[in-house]
């Protein structure tokens, strides 16, 4: 059955996956959802005995209904392949009774590797089922990762530029290495003054400019989105929750059916809508637990059902989840008004103009599935320090907030649910965090020095990502003001 995407904030006819991947954000500002979530249509034993990249082909098949299977097939094989650093492309490792599921095993040594890697792909195909002549101009924001997974993905790909916007302090030093290295004339790279809200909202108002899209379109360019707000995005994150439960049950860890619990450290709130969807396709999917940071927006909001910005702005040591507006979160409201896009969209323009909003009784029954809690500054460290003492194993910051929430969700509970703990970063990308929280002895040493240190400790071999640009020489210095985005926009195409 073909799966047509709308907006969540209007009733305007529903576009196939591919237009929905080109525009990235509806024109009304929404975001695209599928007009209903597909079942699996192969049993978990089945799913079982696939490899990754059969199981993506299993579940995007279902959602990328106007791609060929020759298509969907070849973008898989171009985004699967080696890039990652193992043929399982996301391993499973137990650890104190939970399984880790490292999802930082690509190019750029972060989950959004996971999406980004496959992102290009989608999108050159969707231009060409399209007969799009212009050039495609990728806009994103990040926060610290999908910055360079996007720019990775993008960088030298015909038809595409991509401009990156990034809090200039705001991400970790390797982060920002990782980006201000980028090779490939069609990539700009820019340090804002302000933080990820301020950029992503920037973003946004540039995606929303009729007169700027006027303009580009008639020197032949046209605005998409790399940020998980892009369906193509979400859509194969899902593949990897599938993955992980069928790894399970093909090594005999779960009986078919048996269900498991999922701990995703989260900001922008894509990585747990995609276990959510996993769970509404027919996964065996319980608890959907949302670990939040210092910046607990997410965690007020399944407590009190009311979500609001207003707060203070902390700098923590997991920045990619230093976020405020969780802007996926919106899908998932849509959903729980009963995809009333008029409710929605009265609640979104709350939340830009007030700053908050508060939902339904009735709307916070469906978010029956979703238990959130959070980790402070200490609480993660410890979290590190606690699991490498017990048994050698060493996360980075964001999987240690997940961990810690983890720990706290089964003290309240008592669920002995077979969990799995998204795994979204490698401990390579923030080894001065991850280092001082074993031993303060190392705040002493170099970046460098501490990526030694902690392959050493961890006794795993450095990551292609951080050699490759321990001498590589910086492309990108630019920075601006929030106010000058679009200006530095239009320089960069030549308006």
């Amino acid at each position: 059955m073909e799966v047509l995407y709308k907006s969540t904030r209007s009733n305007a006819a529903p576009v196939r996956a591919s237009e929905a991947i080109l525009k990235g954000l509806s024109e009304d500002g929404g975001l695209f959802v599928p007009d209903h979530i597909p079942a699996l249509d192969k049993s978990l034993k089945e799913l079982a005995g696939m490899t990754y990249q059969q199981i993506a082909y299993e579940v995007m098949k279902l959602y990328l209904t106007d791609f060929t299977e020759e298509e969907l097939k070849t973008c898989i094989e171009r985004a699967y392949d080696i890039k990652f650093d193992t043929g399982e492309i996301a391993p499973l490792k137990e650890a104190q009774g939970a399984y880790y599921l490292e999802l930082f095993h690509g190019s750029t040594i972060a989950f959004k590797d996971m999406a980004l890697s496959i992102l290009p792909h989608l999108m050159i195909t969707s231009a060409r089922k399209n007969k799009i002549k212009n050039e495609i101009v990728i806009l994103t924001a990040t926060s610290g990762d999908t910055g360079k997974a996007a720019l990775a993905g993008f960088a030298g790909v015909e038809g595409t530029r991509i401009i990156v916007f990034y809090p200039k302090n705001g991400v970790s030093p390797i982060q920002e290495k990782q980006m201000v290295t980028q090779k490939g004339d069609n990539t700009l790279v820019v340090g804002i003054h302000g933080n990820f809200d301020d950029a992503q909202t920037g973003v946004k108002k540039i995606f929303s400019d009729k007169e700027l899209a006027a303009e580009m379109d008639a020197k032949g360019f046209q605005f998409s989105s790399a940020n998980s707000i892009n369906i193509g995005r979400l859509v194969p994150q899902v593949c990897y929750y599938v993955y992980a439960y069928a790894k399970l049950l093909s090594e005999g860890k779960l009986t078919e059916g048996e269900k498991i619990n999922v701990v995703v450290p989260t900001g922008n709130f894509g990585n747990i809508l995609a276990a959510f969807y996993a769970k509404n396709m027919g996964l065996p999917i319980g608890k959907l637990i949302c670990a939040s940071n210092d910046n607990k927006v997410l965690y007020d909001f399944f407590r009190t059902g009311t979500y609001d910005r207003n707060r203070e702005f902390v700098l923590t040591s997991s920045p990619s989840m230093d976020i405020l507006i969780s802007s996926n979160l919106e899908r998932l409201i849509y959903r729980i008004t009963g995809e009333d896009a008029d409710r929605n969209r009265e609640l979104m323009t709350a939340l830009n103009g007030q700053g908050v909003y508060e939902i339904s009784d009735e709307m916070r029954e469906g978010l029956k599935d979703f238990y959130g809690h959070y980790a402070s500054e200490a609480e993660t460290a410890a979290e590190i320090r606690r699991l490498y003492e017990a048994c050698g194993y060493v996360m980075d910051t964001h999987t240690s907030v997940a961990s810690a929430v983890y720990q706290k969700y089964l003290a309240e509970t008592k669920d002995n649910t077979k969990a799995v703990i998204a795994s979204t970063a490698s401990p390579f990308k923030f080894t001065r965090s991850v280092m001082n929280a074993i031993d303060e002895k190392y705040d002493a040493m170099g970046d460098f020095e501490l990526v030694d240190e902690l392959s050493g400790l961890a006794k795993v071999n450095v990551p292609n990502a951080i050699e490759e640009i321990r001498t590589a020489p910086v492309v990108h210095d630019k920075q601006c003001e929030v106010d000058e985005m679009k200006n530095t926009v239009r320089e960069f195409l030549g308006l």
